[in-house]
């Protein structure tokens, strides 16, 4: 029976919709006795409109089918749209269904008696049981769906795997735990904020407690100064503060390297080639040095131009060979 229940299937998901909404009457039938202080008599037009709204949901229940599958449709859409309108058949069942209840609860208490509930619960049951997926409902909708000819794989489409779930249990469980992981969430939260905030405290009580720490986070002196840089205290502390040279420098100084005796430019080496006149003529031209001598050499003797000798040794005899052709 357990497993008939708790079936893994689209069938066995319908089926435990049906059998949520079979034993929802019998609280309403304890409050109503409740209400009416167990009184069964009723006015007459009381149970006649319980009694009344029973039968016509009873044969809306009998007479109403789902419509037939349109023409064409593939194997995979076919038991698709089956299915979907095999569930609108069933809860429409089960709407259909706890209408008298409501109506004959209703009619109960107006007409002070019981009879008008008892009415519509003899009508309604049927209705709950009806909507439960059998051979017998599962085969008539099938029959109605084919009616255009289109072969509904309503049988398929019921055995395919499905959650075990219940219609109202669980999605109030299902919100339940979201919002229990969201608490905690927040919890953890807070309580990181709460660890922060305690480790902030702490720093600042601890530098408030330690004077010297706004020392050692004192800035230097930028690097564009002249002057000399300042000591940094701890550093100064392990030679003593009192503690400078015999000349009165102070421990940091300027870099050397900047100082008066080095700052002074020297002028850099005349190049022979780039010098006037009198360079030129202070040079000896006998001894030539480098390509560029040896140039301005030839030039002077040569009357400002190279010879066709010249030119012939450096660049070579020109060649009359085609170059060869890379194509294959």
């Amino acid at each position: 029976m357990i497993d008939y229940v708790l079936q893994p299937t689209q069938e066995g998901e319908l089926r435990r919709r049906a059998l949520f909404w079979l034993p929802v009457p019998i609280p309403v039938l304890g409050l109503v006795h409740l209400l009416v202080g167990g009184t069964l008599a009723a006015w007459g037009w009381t149970i006649l409109l319980a009694a009344s709204v029973g039968v016509g949901t009873l044969l809306l229940a009998l007479v109403v089918q789902p419509t037939p599958l349109p023409e064409g449709l593939a194997p995979q859409a076919s038991a698709r749209r089956s299915l979907h309108r095999f569930r609108q058949i069933t809860g429409l069942r089960i709407s259909l269904a706890l209408v008298p209840v409501a109506i004959g609860a209703a009619a109960s208490v107006i007409g002070g008696g019981m009879y008008p509930l008892f009415a519509a619960l003899a009508l309604a049951w049927p209705q709950l049981l009806m909507a439960l997926p059998t051979f017998f409902t599962i085969t008539r909708a099938r029959r109605a769906m084919e009616a255009w000819g289109t072969t509904a794989y309503l049988w398929h489409a019921l055995s395919r795997p499905a959650r075990v779930t219940w219609p109202v249990v669980t999605p109030l469980a299902r919100s339940w735990r979201a919002r229990r992981v969201e608490n905690s969430r927040q919890a953890w939260r807070r309580k990181q904020e709460e660890r922060a905030w305690k480790r902030a405290v702490h720093e600042e009580s601890t530098q408030a407690e330690d004077p010297a720490a706004d020392e050692r986070t004192r800035p230097l002196r930028p690097v564009g100064d002249q002057g000399p840089t300042d000591v940094i205290p701890h550093l100064d502390s392990e030679r003593g503060r009192s503690s400078e040279r015999a000349d009165g420098e102070r421990p940091t100084e300027v870099l050397p390297h900047l100082s008066e005796r080095e700052s002074q430019v020297r002028p850099t080496r005349a190049l022979h080639h780039l010098d006037g006149d009198d360079r030129a003529d202070s040079t000896p031209s006998d001894t030539p040095r480098g390509t560029v001598n040896r140039a301005r050499h030839m030039l002077e003797r040569g009357g400002g131009a190279l010879g066709i000798a010249v030119r012939r040794t450096r660049r070579g005899t020109p060649s009359t060979r085609r170059p060869t052709s890379n194509k294959p």
